[in-house]
Order: structure tokens, then sequence, then C-alpha cells
């Protein structure tokens, strides 16, 4: 239920005079009377937005408990279906970006369940209000304009436009700016829809990945084994070491055969800490693409995972 934090007579005033200024600004940009009448009529601040904002973080969770929520079964059966189901697309997705489609769709199950589940939240209401009472009102203010631009171009409707309480959207959960920047008309037909076409939705993860660096001919990492007496303090993004100098100082894959004799830098990460369920990774440049998608190393590790387990 869309609701005012406090009575309509307190808030009501500040928000439409908030409004007529986002209206305002827009119609400076070029946007025209007609959407912004449509995206901005009856809109109010939505309280439960307000409430999961300044309830961030929302929880902290162990290695093994985001791994075991994350990494299940169903998810990982799923994942094979879809990759099943969709193969054509995906491998024309893959060469066409020069990323790996099973890491597209690993992503694509983090991020909404394989498109199940998108978010139900009215975008432009969402970052309204974030935008005139949240934590960042100016970076939520940014990605309001954003979404205004998005539906004068006319690749979604303002009723389809619905994303997470943050204004995380579509298939993929790209935020505004980055639909902007990087969402793709796979399909070739003049809209960038990323709601309800799944080549535009999977060619825009895999652009966002090519474009943030993935290089075709590496994996993500790989789980590893580490040495007896093995220094935790090794073990962080930042200490990057050639391959064959980690296979030197005894790590080996986790089956125990050696580690690939390859010339790229690397890191070792233990997620867990020296206590907390013991695996170990080692994690490749492509890993830092992934990060850009979502900077979490758990979420990192998490996709690394997945696409091992959906090929």
């Amino acid at each position: 239920m869309l609701v005012a934090t406090s009575s309509s007579a307190q808030t009501q005033p500040n928000f439409t005079q908030f409004l007529e200024g986002v209206r305002v600004e827009a119609r400076r940009a070029g946007l025209s009377q007609a959407m912004l009448t449509l995206a901005l009529s009856g809109l109010r601040p939505n309280a439960r937005v307000l409430e999961l904002d300044r309830r961030q973080p929302e929880f902290t969770m162990t290695w093994v408990q985001y791994r075991d929520r994350q990494i299940t079964s169903s998810r990982i059966d799923r994942g094979r279906q879809v990759f099943a189901d969709n193969r054509a697309l995906l491998e024309a997705i893959g060469a066409r970006y020069s990323v790996n489609p099973r890491v597209v769709v690993a992503i694509w199950g983090m991020e909404t369940n394989y498109g199940t589940y998108t978010g139900n939240f009215n975008v432009v209401e969402s970052l309204a209000t974030l935008a005139w009472e949240g934590r960042r009102a100016s970076f939520f203010r940014g990605e309001l304009m954003a979404a205004l631009r998005i539906l004068e171009a006319g690749h979604v409707t303002p009723e389809r436009m619905r994303g997470s309480w943050a204004g995380a959207m579509g298939q993929p959960q790209f935020m505004p700016t980055s639909f902007e920047r990087l969402a793709v008309d796979f399909n070739g037909d003049g809209r960038r829809d990323i709601w309800d076409d799944r080549g535009d939705a999977l060619g825009s993860i895999a652009n966002y990945l090519a474009r943030s660096g993935w290089r075709e001919e590496f994996r993500w990492g790989r789980e590893v084994l580490l040495p007896r007496g093995f220094d935790i303090a090794e073990a962080r993004l930042d200490n990057r070491r050639k391959l064959p100098e980690w296979a030197a100082a005894g790590v080996v894959q986790s089956d125990g055969t050696p580690l690939p004799n390859v010339d790229v830098d690397c890191s070792i990460l233990v997620p867990g800490g020296a206590d907390g369920g013991g695996q170990a990774f080692i994690v490749y440049p492509n890993f830092s693409a992934i990060r850009r998608y979502n900077p979490s190393t758990f979420y990192a590790l998490g996709v690394g995972l997945l696409s091992d387990r959906v090929a």
C-alpha cells in the first residue's frame, strides 16, 4: 500500500513541490509534458521504500549461510533447464559479446531467479521517494531523471516499469543509469526491453560484463586447496600473483591436481576466514568484472559457483 510517511498535511505539500521541481527540470531537458503527466501523476511517498532504505544493511551472513541460501539445488536445476531451453539464444549472445553464457545465466539466476521475480515496486515512485527524502537524495534524483528519459524513449510503459524498492529494473535488475549505458536491443526491434524480452535482458547482462572487462579466454576462478601453514593474511583481492607463483607456493585445485600453467594475475580468497568453513578460491580478472555488476565478494563467488554448476 502506498502511504505518506506522516500526515498528508505535513508531507504532501513538500512532496508535491519536489515533483514540480522534477517536472521543471525534465521539461528543460526536453521531456514531453504528456509522458511526465503519465509518469508522475498520483505519486505519493512510499513508506515501505523509506523503511527498507533506512534498514540498510538489512542483514549480515557468513559465507556458508550465504552460499547455502543462494546456491540451492532448485536454483541449480532450474539454471540447467533454462540454459538448455535457451541454448541457441545464449550461444548467439556469447558470440556477440565474447562472454561465457554460463555466467550470464548465473547472474540472471542470482538477480531475479531467471526472470521469475523482478520486483513489483513502481520504479518512478520508488526513485521519487528516495530522491525526496532518502539517504542519497542526489544519487536517486539522477536515477529518477534517467528513468523518465527511458520512458520518453518508449522502451517501456510507466505501468510496466516495475522493479526493486531501490529502483533496480527488469530481469537483469539494472538501475536506470546503467540501463542507459549498458542495456541493448538484442532483437533489433528498436526497444531495449529488459522486462519482457529475454534476448534484450540476457544480452544486456552480457554487454555489462563485456564493458566491465570480461576476458573470454579465462574462467572467473576456481575452488582450491591451500598448503598447510598458509598465511591467511595473503588471501585478499589486492594481493595478486601469477598463477604459477601460487602453484609454486603449494596451492592446488580442489581435487588435488595442479593448477593450470597460465600466465594470469590472480588472488586467493578465503571468504569464511580461517574458521569459517574452510573453502578457498583462486580468482582471475573476470572476478572483478562480476564485482562491477555487484561489488559483494560473496555475490561474485556465488555467481561463479552457480555458473559452474549450470554448465
